[in-house]
């Protein structure tokens, strides 16, 4: 059975996200989409370098890692409100306090929210959820002993072919999930 043929409009999309400007601190790279969400998918792997960083895993170890799903179906869907649909996935770690803040998911759904204003794309069909959890490990489980994390978890349709844009937006937001300082900013070592 042979693919089939890939549409110009879902090959300019890809071409399109693929060509967005990133911070220097972030790695964008192309990593094994869903097969079977959509008649055509690809997706991109985010996650913040460290040093020791090599290449952009589908899952990390990181302290902030994620992947950004263009789904395209030229049937359209209905519950995506058009023919073109991106998912996102955020993981980060976060220190103890920001955890246990009840306004942590508020926070972290208004980062998207901006980054996706601030980046101008019109978009519709915006829904979501962000999770923040503490793990505590026990016996002989390899990690810290204790672990918090920020998850977000969204998708939207965007309104036109312009993709770099929601690309851009979706590395913003990893961005402020990992804690880095805005672009100019300097982060203060002790």
């Amino acid at each position: 059975m042979t693919n089939p043929p890939e549409p110009a409009r879902f090959a300019a999309a890809v071409a399109a996200m693929k060509a967005a400007t990133v911070r220097s601190e972030i790695e964008v790279a192309p990593i094994r989409p869903p097969q079977r969400l959509a008649p055509h998918s690809f997706a991109l792997g985010a996650e913040v370098l460290h040093d020791e960083s090599e290449g952009v895993p589908e899952e990390s170890e990181g302290d902030a890692f994620g992947r950004l799903i263009l789904l395209y179906d030229p049937n359209g869907d209905e519950a995506w409100h058009g023919t073109t649909r991106l998912v996102a996935y955020i993981q980060a770690d976060v220190d103890a306090s920001l955890a246990a803040d009840p306004l942590l998911p508020d926070v972290a759904w208004s980062w998207l929210v901006d980054a996706l204003e601030a980046h101008g794309e019109p978009l519709t069909a915006l829904g979501g959820t962000v999770t923040a959890t503490s793990s505590v490990r026990f016996g002989d489980i390899a990690g810290p002993p204790r672990a918090h994390q920020l998850e977000l978890r969204a998708s939207w349709t965007p309104r036109s072919d312009v993709l770099g844009p929601h690309v851009e937006a979706f590395c913003d937001v990893l961005a402020y999930a990992a804690g880095l300082p805005p672009i100019g900013v300097a982060r203060l070592r002790s």
